[in-house]
């Protein structure tokens, strides 16, 4: 199993964009899919959580401003995140846990904010 994070980009603070995880395989295996970004310096932290049954969760840093997604038929996760700021900055990471409790991580995908 994979994967594959994409999406990331330059844009200017107030803007949006949308990241995705292509999982290789079934989707349906993964009882979670978060999100996670780690920016220069710092340690990675937790951005967003969706569960098989529909939960979701958010930091409170993108609340509001951000929605995790699934997309079964496509195997993939989103997160869309809106009025981005500066602090958004940093390179974005998808991870999955199995329903028989295996951890997987994307590549992580670069986001950058700034005017």
């Amino acid at each position: 199993v994979q994967l594959q994070a994409s999406g990331g980009g330059s844009v200017q603070p107030g803007g949006s964009l949308r990241l995705s995880c292509a999982v290789s395989g079934s989707i349906f295996r993964f009882a979670d899919m978060r999100w996670y970004r780690q920016a220069p310096g710092k340690q990675r932290e937790f951005v967003a959580h969706s569960t098989s049954g529909g939960f979701t969760s958010y930091a409170d840093a993108v609340k509001g401003r951000s929605t995790i997604s699934r997309e079964n038929a496509k195997n993939t996760v989103y997160l869309e995140m809106n009025s981005l700021k500066p602090e958004d900055t940093g390179v974005y990471y998808c991870n999955g846990h199995t329903f028989n409790d295996h951890e997987f991580w994307g590549q992580g995908t670069q986001v950058t904010v700034s005017s």
